[in-house]
């Protein structure tokens, strides 16, 4: 069968000679992902992942996270290399819907390149008709994906971070685009997980022209991976937030938000010492962050915990783990506002566990704090930033020397005590201790009347009272501090 007898390549008449797509691109999906690129980056996927309206796409055996991303296809027409913006839509001769499918199981050893996540047999539907690109407004053009016959993705070119000239002419600088090349421009908010019986439909508008809908199959496929030959699919909770669009999506309880305004405000006056003291006659004494200091003689925050797994350090696993968007990167680039990132670093001082750059990266997401009880590398960079950060101590070597960077938001340990995502801490000169969020309020409350109680007597003693019976006070001073303070 030749080029163009092949089905696969029935919409554009011959088989591209390359297939290049755009990471990120809609300010929606940037906005869900919870970072806006600078500038567009790209991947490329094989031509012989191509395939017709109509055609079915095989879930491999033994995966689970098969996502689909409605997206709209540039085909080119004229060649296009060192070419301008304004000049960069006359080399595109046509507009077309495409499903850029992706499998999140396979995407950790591809570290950035998709080539498995992203090549496999039938993972690029292209068409059902093609756009002429004259006739269309590239910045109004409507994208909408649908599953089951329900609308899951509706955005438009207007809602881009990089215009569709912009994508066109920044590739044109690195090589030649050449004809019948196709670029795939990202996809919006909406992309999710599909499961074996499930049907999607895409679809590309401009006025009244449009594709008509790009229908696709999803099929479950017998054939499972062989782990003599390569890696196997791999899966955690992060992967399955990203393939289904949101933690709720995939059926998993984020951290729920435990400190009102409210809240924060009366933690923020209370020192870690009388928070500690509340919690001991509660029965939790094993709730301090131990051996952890400010980077900043006098930093203090309050925040909710947002946690990152660090397990000692193995050549093999370093290789599959430490390189790319791993663990450690993706932490540093989730964090909100009013989180505070803790790091499991078992204690090991012998290498740093953040540098300047990745405080920079929690300080502009106005993180809370960071908390670890390894190193820290870059130290008065670090300090400098201006973002609360207690460590174990300062240490000049790179991540790689002690730790692999394994997982996020789980249940870690660090300086001794277990912090779940979403406990309460609060950190000061003292240390770092950790608050159940069920109990925050009756603890700050108690903590607050002891420190006013604890501010009269001392005040009694600065004005020459003995501290026998006043400290701890006997019945005869506690009915006095009674009177006094509800008058």
């Amino acid at each position: 069968m030749n080029d163009t007898t092949d089905p696969r390549f029935t919409v554009l008449g011959a088989r591209p000679g390359k297939i290049v797509a755009v990471h990120l691109s809609y300010g929606s999906r940037a906005d869900q992902r919870g970072r806006r690129p600078a500038a567009p980056s790209y991947f490329f996927k094989p031509s012989s992942s191509l395939a017709a309206s109509g055609s079915e796409i095989v879930r491999p055996a033994g995966t689970e996270l098969l996502a689909f991303e409605g997206e709209i296809a540039l085909v080119i027409g004229e060649p296009a290399r060192w070419v301008a913006p304004d000049a960069a839509w006359s080399h595109v001769a046509s507009v077309t819907a495409a499903n850029d499918f992706g499998l999140y199981d396979l995407r950790a050893n591809d570290k950035g390149s998709n080539v498995r996540s992203k090549g496999g047999d039938g993972y690029t539907p292209l068409g059902p008709a093609l756009i002429d690109a004259r006739q269309v407004d590239p910045a109004a053009l409507r994208l909408r994906t649908w599953v089951n016959g329900d609308l899951v993705q509706d955005d438009s070119t207007a809602g881009l971070i990089f215009s569709l000239a912009q994508i066109v002419a920044d590739l044109s600088q690195h090589f030649t685009l050449e004809t019948g090349d196709v670029i795939l421009t990202g996809t919006p908010a909406g992309s999710s997980v599909v499961v074996p019986g499930d049907v999607v439909d895409v679809q590309v508008d401009a006025g009244a022209h449009s594709t008509g809908r790009l229908r696709t199959t999803v099929t479950q496929g017998a054939q499972s991976f062989n782990p003599a030959i390569g890696s196997l699919p791999a899966v955690d909770d992060t992967q399955r937030t990203e393939a289904w669009g949101s933690a709720e999506a995939a059926g998993l309880t984020p951290p729920a938000p435990v400190l009102s305004p409210a809240l924060r405000d009366k933690l923020s006056r209370v020192p870690v010492a009388a928070l500690s003291g509340q919690l001991r006659k509660r029965g939790l004494n094993d709730v301090t962050i131990d051996g952890v200091h400010p980077l900043t003689p006098g930093s203090r925050f309050v925040g909710t915990a947002r946690t990152l797994r660090f397990v000692p350090h193995r050549e093999d696993l370093f290789a599959s783990h430490g390189g790319g968007q791993n663990a450690q990167k993706r932490a540093f680039d989730a964090v909100s506002e009013g989180e505070v990132i803790v790091i499991e670093a078992r204690g090991e001082t012998g290498s740093g566990t953040l540098g300047d750059i990745l405080a920079i990266r929690a300080h502009a997401r106005r993180a809370a704090a960071i908390v670890t009880d390894g190193g820290v590398r870059d130290a008065e960079a670090v300090a400098a930033v201006g973002i609360p950060v207690f460590t174990a101590g300062p240490h000049p070597a790179v991540l790689g020397r002690r730790h692999v960077p394994w997982e996020t938001d789980v249940a870690v340990g660090c300086g001794g005590t277990t912090v779940e995502p979403g406990d309460i801490l609060v950190g000061d000169g003292d240390g770092v201790i950790v608050i159940p969020p069920a109990i925050a309020e009756e603890v700050v409350d108690a903590a607050l009347a002891q420190e006013a109680e604890d501010a009269w007597i001392a005040g009694q003693v600065a004005s020459g009272h003995p501290i026998e019976g006043l400290f701890p006070m006997n019945a005869e001073w506690r009915a006095r501090y009674e009177s006094e303070v509800t008058r």
